[in-house]
């Protein structure tokens, strides 16, 4: 058996290319594409704002899945884990100051 040998991927940028800042994503799926809303969420603010969308095949997505794993894990190797304060709704509640927005509750 002969192992292929990764081939080169040319990636381009556009100079123009406005950078997304997320901090909050919302993640749903069909049985063929898997959908990823990117958002931003401000403090005290009780609306997230959608800000990119990215729809790509659950294949794909598994790929990014363990390139963000593999990613993730030399980053902590060079500067230390990273903590998460906490999970679901008091995830949230840590952006709304102690409280779930109103049309979440």
């Amino acid at each position: 058996m002969s192992q292929q040998k990764p081939r080169s991927i040319n990636i381009e940028l556009p100079a123009d290319l406005d950078p997304t800042y997320a901090n909050f994503a919302v993640i749903s799926h069909t049985p063929s594409e898997v959908i990823i809303d990117l958002a931003q969420m401000l403090p005290n603010q009780p609306k997230v704002r959608v800000r990119s969308r990215v729809v790509m095949t659950p294949l794909n997505a598994k790929l990014m899945l363990r390139a963000l794993e593999d990613n993730l894990s030399k980053f902590e190797s060079a500067f230390g884990e990273i903590a998460v304060p906490g999970q679901g709704d008091d995830l949230i509640r840590s952006f709304f100051g102690g409280k779930l927005p109103p049309e979440t509750e």
